[in-house]
């Protein structure tokens, strides 16, 4: 019991640390390089397992850490005058690529994501329950367009603690009270349908990507 907590506590922690970090450096002044650092660690460390996952990894490996130590180098000063523009851009980025795939799933000949994990879960579906699931595909696709547009709105409108705050600390909350309204609405539109929990749809999600059956509950 103890193990099957410890990941997902030990992968919320290190957000709310990544995210306490990220603040600190964004509303203190004299932490350019710390924030530099900060910014950039996520994009060497996507590159480095990118590279690690090619055919030739060995190679790869060698040339991305020589294009990563070419790209620090001279471009550093840069980073650090604009670390927290590559803070907004990494987070906008991350929900608009959210926003595609679930936005590309409801276009004609693809099956909507919500409905896939909902047949993963669920089995075969009624057509209401289709409808349902294609609709609730849609509002995740707008409400992470809305996450990614609001958040560059304030980047550039708004004092950067502003910013700060939301990108960091309303972000996750805002998703979570997303999540909880579509229970509640299901509950009850839906009410004959089996209760998924979060942890049944991130199992359906991650057997989605990995291509394999889900576990039917």
């Amino acid at each position: 019991m103890k193990r099957r907590w410890l990941r997902p506590v030990l992968v919320a922690a290190s957000i709310l640390a990544y995210a306490l970090l990220q603040h600190y450096a964004n509303t203190t002044p004299g932490t350019a390089a710390f924030g530099a650092a900060l910014a950039i660690t996520p994009l060497l460390l996507t590159w480095l397992l990118l590279a690690s996952r090619s055919a030739f990894p060995h190679l790869t490996l060698l040339l991305a850490a020589i294009l990563a130590a070419f790209v620090l180098v001279g471009f550093w000063a840069q980073l650090e005058r604009n670390f927290p523009l590559l803070f907004m851009l990494q987070e906008a980025g991350i929900y608009l690529i959210l926003a595609f795939g679930f936005g590309r799933s409801l276009m004609t000949g693809h099956t909507a994501l919500c409905t896939q994990w909902a047949q993963m879960i669920h089995g075969e579906l009624s057509e209401p329950v289709r409808r349902y699931t294609r609709t609730v595909t849609l509002a995740w696709t707008l409400f992470f367009v809305a996450i990614s547009l609001t958040s560059a709105g304030l980047f550039f409108l708004a004092p950067v603690r502003l910013w700060s705050l939301f990108s960091n600390f309303l972000t996750l909350p805002l998703a979570a009270a997303m999540f909880a309204i579509e229970y509640e609405v299901r509950r009850r539109r839906l009410p004959w349908m089996q209760r998924a929990s979060l942890a049944d749809t991130a199992r359906a999600y991650f057997s989605t990507m990995r291509g394999g059956p889900a576990t039917r509950f």
